[in-house]
C-alpha cells in the first residue's frame, strides 16, 4: 500500500475524485451513490460507460437526465407546455407538502410544473424538467429572510428559462449509460461486466449539514410528489443500510456492503473523516474486504472541517 497527497486549495472535491480515478485504468464505472450527477457526467466525457444508481429519487431523476440521456433536450415547446399555467392555482394541490417549504404562491409554482412535466414524450425529457426544477428551488433557497427581497424581480418561470438557456447540451460519449433507482446493496450485486465500483460512503449524521438535509428532503418530497417514503435518513434501508448510532455499526456496514461487491475487480471508496470514523478505520474496514492497492487523502478542513479519503484496492 502507499500513500498519495494532494494538496492545494484550488482543488474541488470532484476535481479530488478525477485525480484519482485518472491512476485507474477502466472503461466502464458503477456509481451506486450517485447524488449529484458531476462524477458521471465528467466521466463520459473521458468515454467512459457509467452505470449510476441511487436509493433517492430525485438523484436518480438526475442520473437519467445527464448520465443516461446521450442525445435529448428540451425544445422551446418542451419549456412552454412544463411552464404553462404554472402560477394558476387549481382545486386542489397535487403535492400538498409543498406548503411546507415555500409560500403559497411559489408552491403552486412547482406543483403544476412537477404535474405538467408528465406531459412530456419521453422519460429523459420529463427527468430534464424535474431537474430543472429542483435548481429553481435551489435558487429559493438561496435566499433567507434578510435577502428574499433580492428575489422579486424574477418570478420561478424566468429563472426556469433562464437555467434552461444555460444549460449544457447532452453528452454523448457513443456508450449505453444507465440509471437506476435501486438500494445500493441490490444495484452492487447485480452489476456485472464494469471495471471499476466507485462507493461514495453516505455522510455519517452528523456530517450532514442541516440546510443541506432541508434541500435534499424537498427533492424527494417533489419527485415523488408527497409519497416520499418514511425511511429518508441518510443510513436509512433504502439509502444503503441500516440506520446506525455506533461508528462500529457504521463500519461493518461497509464491509457487509464491500463484501457483496467482490466480483468487481476494482473499488475506489470515497468517504471523509470527521470526527466520527477517522480515515485509519475507514482503511481498516475497507482492508477487511480485500487488499489495499493505494490510499489518497485531501484535507478540507479550513473549508468544510473535514478531511476526504479515497482508497482503492484491486482484486
Amino acid at each position: 500500500m502507499h500513500s498519495n497527497g494532494f494538496n492545494g486549495g484550488g482543488m474541488t472535491w470532484l476535481g479530488f475524485e478525477l485525480s484519482v480515478l485518472r491512476n485507474l485504468k477502466f472503461k466502464s464505472v458503477a456509481l451506486p451513490l450517485s447524488g449529484e450527477p458531476h462524477l458521471g457526467q465528467y466521466l463520459k466525457r473521458w468515454g467512459v460507460r457509467v452505470s449510476a444508481n441511487d436509493p433517492t429519487q430525485w438523484a436518480a431523476t438526475k442520473a437519467a437526465a445527464f448520465i443516461e440521456n446521450n442525445s435529448e433536450a428540451l425544445t422551446e415547446a418542451d419549456v412552454d407546455k412544463i411552464l404553462a399555467d404554472a402560477y394558476v392555482p387549481g382545486s386542489y394541490f397535487h403535492n400538498p407538502t409543498l406548503l411546507t417549504w415555500f409560500n403559497e404562491t411559489d408552491a403552486w409554482w412547482f406543483d403544476n410544473v412537477r404535474t405538467n412535466a408528465e406531459q412530456l414524450s419521453s422519460p429523459h425529457k420529463r427527468a430534464l424538467a424535474l431537474a430543472l426544477g429542483m435548481a429553481v428551488a435551489d435558487y429559493v433557497f438561496s435566499f433567507n429572510l434578510e435577502t428574499r427581497d433580492l428575489r422579486q424581480p424574477l418570478s420561478l418561470t424566468n429563472v426556469f428559462r433562464r437555467l434552461w438557456s444555460a444549460i449544457a447540451p447532452p453528452i454523448d460519449n457513443g456508450q449505453r449509460n444507465s440509471s437506476s433507482n435501486l438500494s445500493a446493496r441490490s444495484f452492487v450485486a447485480e452489476t456485472y461486466d464494469t471495471d471499476v465500483l466507485f462507493l461514495r460512503l453516505p455522510h455519517p449524521p452528523r456530517a450532514m449539514d442541516s440546510r443541506n438535509a432541508r434541500v435534499l428532503s424537498w427533492r424527494e418530497d417533489w419527485v415523488r410528489q408527497g409519497k416520499a417514503t418514511t425511511d429518508r435518513g441518510v443510513l436509512s434501508p433504502n439509502r444503503m443500510f441500516a440506520p446506525v448510532e455506533t461508528k462500529e455499526q457504521y463500519l461493518k456496514s461497509i464491509e457487509d456492503l464491500l463484501h457483496i461487491a467482490g466480483h468487481l475487480p476494482t473499488w475506489a471508496i470515497a468517504g471523509i473523516s470527521d470526527g466520527f470514523v477517522s480515515t485509519d478505520e475507514l482503511i481498516e474496514a475497507v482492508g477487511n474486504a480485500r487488499k489495499i492497492d493505494a490510499v489518497y487523502t485531501k484535507d478540507f478542513s479550513e473549508l468544510l472541517g473535514l478531511k476526504a479519503v479515497i482508497i482503492t484496492a484491486s482484486a
